[in-house]
């Protein structure tokens, strides 16, 4: 069963690499084509059949369609030419027209392969959390499978196509397996319930009047943030899909990212195409005074760490900052600066206080539009006498700044053009190895060891017809969501081994 899969996956795949020929001006055909392709292909992958045959049929299919469309595609080849000159032409998403609409420039470029700064990143212990070999109710859900297992995926779960421009960000509901949040460039966000099954969109919440380009779930899933190229924050009831409150920008500028403070939800922080981060009481409808700061371009993402009190932002020339945010006042204090890679946008930035056990260290992932894919952890310190680590924790308590970051990895993804986002897989895993995942511009998404030092892809899946532009597992990882930049969200059904 687990080889049919397999073969079953690359039979999509490749179809999924020609769609682009199928009727170049009609989308919604393709998008029609590769779902009842997907259901047809779901059903034949229950009946046994010889493998070989499967992989014959493989290789027939690809040679006919090779000839139907005057074309053979190699696998890379397929998506570079998909990549290059056909996803873009209904969204305008090339590098042009996509700056125009969400607004990062190239600029000067010098990579920075080794840059580190002083950042305030949280403790690997400072939930009494430590990763240990012992901790059985952890080793039990993710079981004692390799990590090329545990990401082993049998296909689908369900294709949505409510939306008709970009998916911009995909996000599954907090601690929550079955509700899945997007929102668009056609100016709507989309609240979908996933399983039980039939998945269905449970809600399409409109009111922007220009494309979305970021959302969060609340702490308590009851609450959507959105912002929009239309220089608005809107808050959101889930429930019933009511917008609550509309604020403008202080800026008046296009608003790039947003995020809820996680211990206050209150607070909301914002990022603009100025260059600006500002921090909203969204109870009082009014900007935090002392809460905001100044980037060196368009501020393309940000997040926090699980306690909120340090707050990361990205932006277009490739700088990241740090900053110390008072849960109580919303104040930001105590900027840092790293420079990731000078000319290329930052386009998602990820927090994770420890990985795994051989991983225990506070990390950044990092998307950055040069093709890579960036792990920066915290260095440890040397130790000193106890003099000095005493002062060295009182300078820390001060200022706020608990070690540095170090680039630790480069993942090699395909990134020039788009927004790609990524994310650490949501276990805190006590197999060997740990897992980050990301989309791309060659329409694939890509699984990540970081532990491993060489052929660190444990894990690739390809069924998309365009550039994956986000991707979000639900917190017990037997599904992810990816999206892509002509609207189409596919969610993954992980393989269940016994």
């Amino acid at each position: 069963t687990v080889n049919m899969a397999a073969v079953w996956q690359q039979i999509l795949a490749q179809d999924a690499r020609y769609n682009a020929y199928r009727l170049p001006g009609s989308p919604q055909f393709r998008t029609q084509y590769i779902r009842r392709r997907s259901q047809l292909l779901r059903e034949n992958a229950k009946i046994d059949h010889d493998p070989l045959i499967r992989k014959q049929y493989l290789k027939v299919r690809g040679q006919i369609l090779g000839q139907r469309y005057g074309t053979s595609l190699s696998e890379q080849g397929s998506q570079r030419s998909r990549s290059a000159s056909k996803c873009s032409s209904r969204l305008n998403l090339d590098r042009e027209s996509f700056d125009s609409q969400v607004g990062y420039g190239r600029g000067h470029r010098r990579y920075h392969s080794s840059g580190s700064g002083k950042f305030a990143l949280p403790s690997p212990t400072e939930d009494g959390l430590v990763p240990t070999r012992a901790a059985e109710a952890s080793r039990a859900m993710v079981g004692d499978k390799t990590l090329s297992e545990n990401y082993a995926f049998a296909g689908m779960h369900h294709i949505f196509d409510q939306h008709s421009q970009a998916v911009m960000a995909v996000q599954f509901a907090n601690d929550d397996k079955a509700r899945l949040a997007c929102c668009s460039l056609d100016g709507t966000l989309s609240v979908c319930q996933v399983i039980p099954e039939p998945a269905t969109v449970l809600c399409v919440l409109k009111g922007h009047t220009s494309g979305v380009t970021d959302f969060s779930w609340s702490l308590s899933n009851d609450l959507i943030v959105s912002c929009s190229l239309d220089g608005t924050v809107r808050l959101w009831q889930v429930a019933t899909g009511t917008c609550l409150r509309v604020v403008g920008d202080c800026d008046g500028a296009e608003i790039m990212a947003c995020a809820f403070q996680p211990v206050n939800n209150n607070m909301i922080v914002t990022g603009n195409k100025k260059g600006f981060v500002h921090v909203l009481n969204f109870s009082t409808g009014k900007y935090v005074k002392g809460g905001s700061s100044k980037a060196s371009g368009s501020v393309l993402t940000t997040t926090f760490d699980s306690g909120g009190k340090t707050l990361w932002i990205g932006d277009e020339n490739g700088c990241v900052y740090s900053f110390a945010f008072d849960v109580g006042t919303g104040k930001l204090s105590r900027a840092q600066r790293l420079v990731v890679c000078e000319g290329h946008p930052i386009t998602c930035i990820s927090a994770r206080s420890w990985m795994s056990r051989e991983a225990r260290d506070p990390s950044l992932l990092i998307n950055c539009g040069a093709n890579a894919l960036c792990l920066y952890r915290k260095s440890r310190s040397q130790p000193s006498s106890p003099l000095v680590n005493r002062l060295q924790e009182y300078a820390s308590r001060v200022s706020g700044v608990e070690g540095s970051l170090q680039l630790k990895r480069k993942f090699p993804i395909k990134q020039r053009n788009l927004r790609i986002r990524s994310g650490f897989c949501p276990l805190m895993s006590f197999r060997q190895g740990a897992c980050v995942v990301s989309g791309s511009e060659d329409m694939c998404v890509y699984f990540f060891d970081v532990e491993r030092a060489s052929k660190p892809v444990v894990n690739k899946l390809q069924g998309h017809s365009a550039p994956v532009i986000d991707v979000s597992f639900n917190y017990d990882e037997s599904l992810l969501a990816s999206a892509d930049s002509e609207g189409m969200v596919i969610v993954w059904k992980r393989e269940q081994r016994s």
